[in-house]
């Protein structure tokens, strides 16, 4: 079982190699085809576990270090998708402290888990029986909602937090990493940031008139591309962009209220400008 388990988990490298590069492009689109990969291998390794006779001593083994190797990865996606799916279309700073609060949550999972952490860590094995074997039910363990979602035929009370060890160290260096990534805020020559200090239903109104009448890229820039370059333009953070513009939709009178006041406004001042030429 070793002997399979290893060669799955070679053969599964070689296909991620080729979307790796996709992931790190755009982990939103592309974390999907990693996950697929990854998931018919991991119904390979159930099928092929399931239907075998092992003994305690290689339960263990495969249950310590050869599946959470492959379900870590599955985590390891899977959460980068959703860090990367809730990341607010915001400005450089606020994106770095969303970063920074998602490093806290991983580093809170190991100081909740710093006892188990130590006994996998330090290579122990007095408990493996307790934690690696099927069927070991401790009442500790099944007050866990978790335990009761597991396919006890194809897993251990502690196996998925070994893969939830193995992934979370991983993210927390993908998480490091985008936090070095300088900022322009870090630039000496950086021009002075306009804000945009009116409300943000207004600039959301704006963003949606200016999208549809095509007036960036040809009419090509998608909606989020615009939310973003007003985001980092004037430095606000537009959270759930979609949810403001829906909102505004649902209004039962004035519907476009902040381009009407542009409007009004501009008139006014255009009136002025006559009013000044006539008397001059």
């Amino acid at each position: 079982m070793k002997n399979y388990a290893n060669q799955l988990l070679n053969q599964l490298d070689q296909q991620l190699t080729k979307i790796i590069p996709l992931v790190e492009e755009d982990p939103i689109q592309n974390c999907s085809l990693a996950i697929n990969i990854l998931m018919e291998g991991y119904e390979n390794l159930r099928t092929t576990y399931i239907g075998r006779k092992t003994s305690q001593e290689e339960e263990m083994d495969f249950f310590k270090m050869d599946k959470p190797k492959l379900t870590s990865q599955i985590i390891y996606f899977n959460e980068i998708y959703t860090i990367e799916s809730n990341k607010p279309v915001a400005s450089e700073k606020t994106i770095r402290k969303y970063y920074a609060n998602q490093l806290k949550k991983q580093e809170q999972f190991f100081i909740d888990n710093a006892e188990f952490y130590r006994y996998y860590r330090q290579g122990n094995q007095y408990l493996d029986d307790k934690y690696f074997l099927r069927n070991q039910q401790d009442n500790k363990w099944m007050m866990d909602s978790f335990y009761f979602q597991i396919d006890k035929s194809f897993a251990t009370s502690h196996d998925y937090k070994v893969a939830q060890i193995l992934a979370y160290e991983k993210l927390q260096i993908y998480l490091i990493e985008k936090l070095k990534r300088p900022t322009a805020s870090k630039n000496s020559n950086q021009e002075k940031v306009l804000k945009w200090t009116g409300s943000k239903v207004g600039i959301i109104e704006l963003i949606y008139a200016l999208h549809t009448e095509g007036v960036f890229n040809h009419g090509a820039a998608d909606i989020k591309e615009i939310v973003q370059g007003f985001s980092k333009a004037f430095d606000i953070d537009l959270g759930q962009f979609h949810r403001t513009f829906y909102e505004i939709t649902n209004r039962k009178y004035e519907r476009t209220k902040f381009i009407s006041i542009l409007k009004e406004n501009l008139i006014k001042r255009m009136n002025q400008v006559d009013e000044h030429q006539r008397l001059s």
